[in-house]
């Protein structure tokens, strides 16, 4: 009996750690939705990111990654404290995604020279907000507008 009851325990260390692979695979959704992502450059950070987004944030993600790439033709893309980064390579980052629990927040920058201004104050001198709700439509072109606007902006340096 006691090598037997000695199987138990490695059984079940072996099943934690196959368990354990599988969920660190699957990102952790921070306070308010948030995906935890790893730091990283380019589009396939930015995608995991998309993915991991949860309900209706994720195809609104998949949305707003597309009307960027249409609106600034070789965006620049990264994963940085767990927010997608869209800007101008060698230039900086003019805007940023960010999931809370019931809306997902749009930062732009330099959004203070954008015209019309984004409708959310920042603490920040320079940066403004939109924060798109499941319930209220995007304004695809406005959006697109603001997103040409920032790019031709100095990016911020982060």
């Amino acid at each position: 009996m006691p090598a037997k009851a000695a199987r138990k325990p490695a059984a079940k260390k072996a099943a934690k750690k196959v368990a354990g692979k599988a969920a660190a695979k699957t990102p952790v959704l921070l306070s308010g939705g948030n995906p935890q992502i790893a730091k990283g450059y380019g589009d396939a950070p930015v995608q995991a990111y998309i993915a991991a987004m949860p309900g209706w944030k994720r195809d609104l993600g998949r949305r707003l990654d597309a009307l960027i790439e249409r609106a600034v033709p070789g965006v620049y893309k990264a994963v940085k404290w767990n927010s997608p980064l869209y800007g101008i390579e060698g230039q900086g980052w003019f805007l940023g995604l960010h999931c809370f629990t019931k809306y997902v927040k749009v930062a732009f920058f330099r959004g203070t020279a954008l015209r019309p201004l984004p409708p959310g104050a920042s603490k920040s001198p320079d940066t403004r907000y939109l924060d798109i709700r499941e319930d209220v439509p995007l304004d695809e072109a406005q959006f697109i507008a603001w997103a040409q606007q920032a790019s031709r902006l100095p990016g911020e340096r982060m």
